[in-house]
């Protein structure tokens, strides 16, 4: 998995990995902070927060555009300090009125712009590594860690979201205040990731581009006209089908998190307790890649290490759990843990398969997998309907209060499980079949157009916070299952002109 990767992968992958922490800590409460700070309703809640991961994910076309004129390297670094402006005007507590609410708006469009200059160029970057013969045929499992890497800040940040919250709370800060302490978390990532981006720039300066110099070598594209048309659409199609996978892919933060924050149960014991603790997770982290390691490893000595680390890590959850002193709290924002968790966990599962796959001639490719993990996340949604078929409606469950029916919060684990089972299938291959596809002139624009389909997904996501309310709540659910199946059905009619591109 990890043996062949260019060294340039890593230190870009754990640049993305300081700014995704920030931004995940951020995201974590934001949906909460908008209904707590400003007494906003669902539906307004939503659109806000819908349109903030629209400009989020659209902006990076802008930046693609940028990059190809003034270069990749320059756009990621103007990129962080613009969203670390942002970050840091979003941590000033200005209260819940109309002049705070605009400076929240102001902020949000710095980060978004910022992150349109880092994120996409950053991936672009990433790919180009792989135009290096010598490292072609690693370019899927190069992404799938590089999508690892974002996973694991994002898999810490609803924790630190909530212990930052607490802290502050404990120091006598109001609740609507202490969001403000969980945006600022997000400017120190920042500082972390452009510490890390300058620190290993050598091992991927040869793909910052920029302005060119004489006797620079030109982009080579040999394609011809209808090839590169070609392309395009082949592109254009697939950023269609893959907008209704965002739309309800990130109900995590929006409908996903109102169900947990209105639905769930509000305490845990047992085993289901332990599922709450972050670093419980990071010990079955480490005893999934040392279980690869004990089975693949060439040498005593590194199954040796493999089988000691299996059993530390056996013995912290043991410990762990012996400990255990009642119920514990479970919160809204912690749910959203499960999701980076179950990346970094099944990502080697996921790589394994699909290598043996490979290794028979039978691995799909892009464009299917793609398909595939749209109805996956279709199934889902299928889970979260099942569980809310005799639950009252958003608006019925309020008017009950304390007398409010409670579901047991390994429905949303197991939703979050399968959720992240489709994701591995789209988004990792997605963005690779992107960098593989696009003509070379236009790379950075087409990664920016892989963002603006996930834009105007993210943009959709406020549909979920305007079916919250008197609709009976199954149906919030059937609207995102229908809409991924009939999305891989499409996929699926034009199957063949995809895969004829790859």
């Amino acid at each position: 998995m990890f043996e062949g990767q260019p060294k340039g992968l890593y230190a870009l992958a754990l640049a993305n990995t300081g700014e995704r922490f920030g931004y995940y800590t951020m995201l974590a409460v934001f949906a909460l902070f908008l209904r707590a700070n400003y007494g906003l309703d669902p539906g307004t809640a939503g659109i806000i927060y819908s349109s903030f991961l629209m400009f989020v994910y659209f902006f990076p076309l802008i930046g693609g555009f940028m990059a190809d004129k003034f270069g990749f390297g320059k756009m990621v670094t103007t990129g962080i300090l613009i969203m670390f402006a942002g970050y840091l005007l979003l941590s000033v507590p200005l209260g819940g009125d109309s002049f705070a609410l605009m400076v929240m708006l102001a902020a949000l469009i710095s980060i978004g712009f910022g992150t349109g200059l880092f994120k996409g160029n950053l991936q672009v970057m990433v790919g180009d590594l792989y135009n290096d013969p010598q490292y072609a045929d690693k370019r899927d499992a190069g992404f799938s860690i590089f999508y690892m890497a974002i996973n694991i800040g994002a898999l810490f940040a609803p924790t630190a979201a909530i212990r930052i919250m607490e802290w502050g709370q404990s120091m006598g800060v109001s609740e609507n205040d202490s969001y403000h302490f969980a945006f600022a978390v997000a400017c120190a990532s920042l500082i972390l990731s452009i510490a890390i981006y300058y620190a290993s720039r050598s091992t991927f300066r040869h793909v910052e581009g920029g302005k060119k110099k004489a006797g620079d070598a030109a982009v080579v594209d040999d394609l011809t006209p209808a090839q590169t048309k070609e392309r395009l659409i082949a592109l254009g199609l697939v950023f269609a089908v893959v907008a209704f996978f965002w739309m309800s892919f990130h109900q995590n933060g929006l409908s996903l998190t109102y169900f947990a924050n209105e639905y769930n149960e509000t305490s845990a014991e047992g085993l289901k307790a332990m599922a709450f603790n972050v670093w419980n997770l990071v010990a079955i982290i480490f005893m999934v890649y040392a279980s690869f390691s004990l089975f693949q490893g060439k040498t005593a000595q590194s199954k040796g290490i493999a089988a000691l680390v299996i059993v530390a890590a056996l013995a912290f959850l043991g410990y762990n759990y012996g400990v255990l002193d009642g119920a514990v709290e479970v919160k809204a924002p912690i749910f959203q843990q499960f999701n980076p968790f179950y990346v970094v966990a099944l990502t080697p599962v996921s790589l394994a398969i699909f290598g043996w796959l490979a290794a028979r001639n039978k691995e799909p490719k892009a464009p299917r997998k793609i398909a595939y993990g749209m109805i996956v996340a279709a199934v889902a949604f299928c889970l979260m309907l099942y569980a809310s078929f005799t639950l009252p409606s958003p608006n019925e469950q309020a008017a009950l209060g304390e007398a409010a029916p409670r579901v047991s919060s390994y429905w949303l684990i197991s939703t979050y499980l399968v959720l992240t089972f489709g994701e591995l299938l789209l988004s990792p291959m997605g963005i690779s079949f992107v960098s593989k596809v696009a003509p070379p002139k236009y790379k950075g624009a087409c990664m920016g157009g892989w963002f603006v389909s996930t834009a105007i997904g993210n943009q959709l996501v406020m549909v979920g916070g305007i079916l919250w309310g008197d609709l009976p709540l199954w149906t919030v659910w059937a609207v995102f299952a229908c809409l991924c199946v009939l999305a891989a059905l499409f996929m699926f009619t034009i199957m063949k002109r995809l895969e004829k591109v790859c």
